[in-house]
């Protein structure tokens, strides 16, 4: 594993990066009303490492989408970079998340006819990042996940693992302030679920804000410093690990 994943930074100034202020998020199914998440309320500071718990209908996936304002709410508030994200046209707010998070998946989410260094010169496409800083950004994101021998590699010439550490760099290439992680090892298995677990430390250390979604309490206990447990769309407890930093 290289030394760095990023460049030296400052120390976390702890600044608030995503608020979200008594979220309720509801679907109308006929005469029944399923409130997918009733209420719930995260803050999110610089350098902080967050789980999202939860078991299946817990509201988790609801929530991963509203953290990464990949939806709106029903009723409260999403504030992103100080920002309402209903305030926002679907144009501000794709740029806005465009560029203050960065998404990995479970499913790793590859485009199968582009390239692992396409892959990760897509994102800064829609950021107007010019070809040649794309290019550059993307050869040093591949070095920095050992895969700079895999850069004219489709998805499905890679393993499982090597997939996931395309998608880590992807969700780098337009250095977002936050990396949200959808079950990031549920499609790997053991050993490389650790290899993965271990990028992901590695950027929390060096400054990222990392807020990963996940079932595995072991993962959360290990690796957060906050854990949301959601139970039927509520914040059912918030435990914090002591001794990190």
């Amino acid at each position: 594993m290289p030394k760095n994943l990023l460049p030296k930074k400052r120390a976390p100034s702890k600044k608030p990066l995503l608020n979200i202020k008594e979220v309720a998020k509801f679907y109308q199914m006929g005469d029944n009303t399923v409130k997918a998440l009733d209420g719930i309320s995260i803050d999110i500071t610089e350098g902080h490492f967050i789980a999202i718990m939860g078991p299946s209908g817990s509201g988790k996936s609801t929530a991963m989408n509203i953290v990464g304002s990949l939806d709106t709410p029903t009723k409260g508030n999403v504030t992103l970079q100080k920002e309402n994200i209903a305030s926002l046209t679907e144009s501000q707010l794709a740029q806005l998340r465009g560029k203050t998070i960065g998404f990995i998946f479970q499913s790793f989410n590859l485009i199968p006819n582009l390239t692992a260094k396409e892959n990760i010169m897509l994102p800064q496409l829609f950021q107007d990042t010019p070809l040649h800083e794309r290019s550059a950004r993307a050869d040093h994101l591949l070095e920095l996940v050992e895969l700079h021998d895999r850069g004219d590699h489709y998805p499905n010439q890679l393993s499982g693992g090597q997939q996931q550490r395309v998608a880590i760099a992807r969700s780098l290439a337009n250095d977002p302030d936050i990396i949200l992680a959808d079950e990031p090892t549920g499609n790997l298995d053991t050993h490389t679920g650790e290899i993965v677990m271990e990028f992901l430390q590695k950027l929390n250390n060096e400054g990222k804000t990392v807020i990963m979604v996940t079932h595995d309490p072991d993962l959360a206990k290990l690796h957060a410093k906050t854990t949301y447990w959601l139970k039927d769309g509520k914040v059912d407890k918030i435990t914090k690990r002591k001794g990190r930093k």
